[in-house]
């Protein structure tokens, strides 16, 4: 028997799981940690990290717990966290604030400026993130933080943290930034850091867009490492926190959906929709090619012998959520009887953009849009609009991958809300007009799961581990009537989705769409 723990840090809760390299997952345990926002500020978004380690702590132990294992018994851990979440430390790394949330904007004027300076300086970093700096990335962040942030905090300011780092660095014991060890998945999907241009962008760079950036590349510093280098050893201090043995392996952490993806199984080929709060849209080439619009592409990133490809939407869960708020329930209830709808049949044509967008116009100011409205449209109604919409905005994704050498030849659909949500498992298959592939069970965790048992050298690669591990398959098919009707209304959404998503549109009749979306719902209305 060998036993790891996968570690996955979500936007409210840290979840453990240990794993069986024979019999799969024993069991999981789950603690929360508030998330700090401010209603005069939407944009403001914190996590404690001692609250964070907290946890931790508490989750492990119940994991133990509940499973009857033996804490000297688990041969390794690995975590992966939100990004991009930063956090200031100082010399000794401690936490000068609270982490700037994956979700928090306020930085959107910090990015903005860093994607003009980046064009006007024909910086190449910018073409590798998607043409767009964003404003949830950490340069922003920490310019954001500069020049916030009291004379006293800046004089103590040492270096800048993505979370997973964070969490390694505290667990393995590591208390000068110049023992520091970056995930390229976090740096490279994040900062702009990429071995082609020699690393970080240069400081000439950095001072240019802000003075205050003056000596802080340098402190950007350590070993940047993909996830099959190990982080450290599990410190004295930790191991008996949690009830662990010390000195276990923790291998470079990474994001939650790259790692989430590849406990859904990715392999190239593969696109895998991480649907949870957000959706990050995770893919894997063998080749290197820029994609415009989209955040990320990175070496290394997700598989360390493949390219990673990373894009999104910047709420999924969130927009549902706050449709029910709004009409005083919750998504659980208000999502009964929503497989009795048909496609179209609302007449309503929801745009994803309550959050702004990440892919592919990568622009913050953009707000939420329904059109069609009538006078007899619920609540409900709009969340099965909500539901076809995110599903449209992805499939632009998915096609700009395509049209740029990222092979889409699967589609899964990971994270959480698939594996309770079967309406939106099919609206997605009828939307692409392509089978989705949905996990058989829990996924999430099983992708550190699997990078916890290849750093304790009990499979010798990921691919070995995956094929033990990974869960089977439910596959949805796209049903040919639903689809048809679909490429109706994605011929309107992507008019809509540049029309309106930029600021530099070409001008776009619109006439047809409000009449259209009634010919539709007509039509769905009349299928037997």
């Amino acid at each position: 028997m060998a036993v790891v723990a996968g570690v996955d840090f979500g936007t409210l809760s840290v979840r453990v799981t240990l794993l069986d390299s024979e019999r799969g997952r024993l069991g999981t345990a789950v603690a929360g940690y508030p998330l700090h926002r401010r209603r005069e500020d939407p944009d403001y978004a914190t996590q404690s990290h001692a609250n964070q380690m907290d946890a931790l702590v508490k989750a492990t132990r119940e994991a133990l717990q509940l499973t009857g294992v033996h804490g000297e018994d688990v041969l390794a851990m690995a975590l992966d966290t939100t990004g991009s979440s930063v956090v200031m430390v100082d010399e000794a790394l401690q936490p000068l604030d609270d982490y700037y949330l994956w979700c928090d904007h306020r930085a959107h004027l910090e990015a903005q400026q860093i994607t003009a300076k980046a064009h006007e300086m024909k910086l190449e970093a910018i073409d590798w993130c998607g043409g767009v700096y964003s404003h949830e990335w950490g340069w922003a962040k920490l310019l954001h933080w500069l020049r916030h942030a009291d004379d006293a905090k800046r004089a103590k300011f040492a270096t800048a943290l993505e979370h997973c780092d964070m969490v390694a660095a505290t667990l393995t014991g590591i208390k000068s930034p110049d023992q520091v060890k970056r995930s390229v998945c976090a740096m490279g999907h994040k900062w702009m850091w990429n071995p082609k241009w020699g690393g970080l962008p240069a400081e000439e760079f950095l001072v240019a867009v802000d003075p205050l950036f003056q000596g802080v590349r340098e402190k950007i510093g350590g070993e940047y490492l993909t996830s099959d280098h190990i982080y450290g050893g599990l410190s004295d201090e930790w191991a008996t926190e949690m009830g662990l043995k010390s000195g276990i392996p923790i291998p470079v952490g990474a994001f939650d959906a790259h790692w989430d993806a590849l406990g859904a199984g990715c392999k190239e080929g593969d696109v895998v929709n991480v649907v949870g709060t957000s959706t990050c849209i995770i893919a894997m080439a063998g080749e290197t090619e820029l994609v415009p619009g989209v955040c990320g592409v990175v070496p290394g990133s997700v598989n360390p012998e493949l390219t990673g490809i990373e894009a999104g939407l910047s709420a999924v869960g969130d927009i549902f959520e706050s449709i029910a708020r709004r009409a005083g329930t919750t998504v659980k209830e208000l999502a009964q009887g929503l497989e009795s709808y048909k496609a179209g049949q609302t007449g309503l044509l929801r745009m994803s953009w309550d959050n702004g967008d990440r892919t592919v116009l990568v622009n913050p100011e953009l707000g939420g849009v329904t059109l069609g409205w009538n006078l007899v449209h619920t609540a409900q109604d709009e969340l099965f609009a909500a539901i076809e919409g995110t599903a449209f905005h992805t499939r632009i994704i998915l096609e700009r991958m395509a049209e740029h050498g990222v092979p889409v030849e699967r589609v899964i659909n990971g994270g959480g809300v698939p594996q309770n949500n079967a309406v939106l498992n099919q609206v997605y298959a009828d939307v692409f007009n392509k089978p989705v592939l949905v996990p058989d069970g829990t996924p999430t965790s099983l992708g550190s799961a699997i990078l916890a048992f290849v750093a304790a050298g009990v499979f010798p690669s990921i691919e070995d581990a995956q094929r033990k591990l990974c869960l089977p398959f439910r596959t949805f098919d796209p049903e040919p009537k639903a689809a048809a009707r679909y490429e109706q209304l994605y011929h309107l959404y992507r008019k809509l989705y540049f029309a309106l998503g930029s600021r530099d549109a070409k001008p776009v009749a619109l006439g047809e769409v409000l009449p259209e979306l009634r010919h539709i719902a007509k039509q769905a209305r009349g299928d037997e």
